[in-house]
């Protein structure tokens, strides 16, 4: 039992680049950072403080600026250090099983999030009337727990069935986070059924909530239709888009990632960017910092700092 796993460090080969990037990578990327934990939080406070956006829409929007601040502090962090230093490419075994897990437990909870998010949105456009009754608190309680409860399920299925696995031979992972493909080619074992796990396991939840996102929209849009002005379905046209970008975003690389045959390690990590470090920006400002209810509350919050301040 005590050679099932001989590899207690694991070395990460960071972001492809070239060695004078060094410094513009480093920098745009702890921007990409800051702005995301800083937006994130920002819009946790105000949701937190302003009564008006205690609704069930707003309710979700919290829950992903949750997810979104520490899915960024999961992946962003480390991929700095392997930018700067080697010393900050290596990454203990435990460590490095901790933050598979995080990763995929944030990463599959904001899938199952998303579905729940257009699910509400299709409640709130088609059932305007029966709207609050259908989404009581109890009910946006439950669809929480769920997904975080669903999340938590999933990647703990994925890390158990990848370190399960013995590791005694190389242990450079061609990545800049510790992730299942990567990991898995360094197992001392057969992988195939791990990746045969990963495909349908990875794919029964990617389809399934994309699948079922996509009709809620579908639904939404035949809704959309019927509202008279023109302006009205232009507001709601772009709404749907956007948020059909943060989307597609998200599952359009886990597809590339998990699901196609073959990989390019250096292709992964660049795919890899949009949705570990790209999404988690994008999210405060296409769900929550252009909606008028928010920039009215963000105004409130900073009039009640200035006058506390001038008291």
């Amino acid at each position: 039992m005590s050679n099932r796993s001989v590899v207690t460090m694991f070395i990460l080969s960071g972001l492809p680049h070239s060695p004078e990037w060094v410094t513009l990578l480093f920098g745009i990327f702890l921007v990409i950072y800051v702005l995301t934990v800083v937006g994130n939080l920002l819009i946790l406070l105000v949701i937190t403080m302003d009564p008006r956006l205690h609704t069930p829409m707003y309710y979700f929007l919290s829950n992903l600026s949750f997810i979104d601040m520490w899915f960024s502090t999961v992946t962003v962090p480390k991929m700095l250090m392997t930018l700067v230093s080697p010393e900050g490419s290596a990454i203990s075994f435990p460590s490095c099983v901790a933050q598979l897990y995080s990763f995929h437990f944030l990463g599959s909870t904001e899938c199952f999030l998303y579905t729940v998010m257009s699910y509400d949105r299709f409640l709130a456009i088609s059932y305007p009337l029966r709207y609050a009754s259908m989404m009581s608190g109890r009910t946006c309680a439950i669809l929480a727990t769920v997904t975080w409860l669903s999340g938590s399920l999933h990647s703990a299925v994925q890390t158990t069935l990848t370190f399960r696995l013995p590791f005694c031979g190389p242990n450079q992972i061609q990545h800049y986070i510790c992730d299942a493909p990567p990991i898995l080619k360094l197992a001392c074992a057969d992988t195939s059924a791990n990746e045969l796990v990963i495909f349908v396991n990875i794919g029964v939840v990617a389809s399934g909530c994309f699948l079922l996102i996509v009709l809620s929209y579908v639904s939404i849009v035949h809704s959309i239709l019927k509202i008279r002005t023109s302006e009205g379905r232009w507001r709601a046209f772009q709404t749907c888009a956007s948020h059909c970008t943060v989307v597609l975003c998200l599952f359009v690389p886990c597809v590339f990632i998990y699901l196609r045959p073959g990989s390019k390690e250096v292709v992964d990590r660049i795919v890899a960017v949009f949705y570990t470090v790209m999404t988690p920006l994008l999210n405060p400002v296409v769900y929550t910092l252009r909606n008028k209810e928010v920039k009215k509350a963000l105004l409130k919050l900073k009039d009640k700092v200035v006058y506390s301040q001038s008291k």
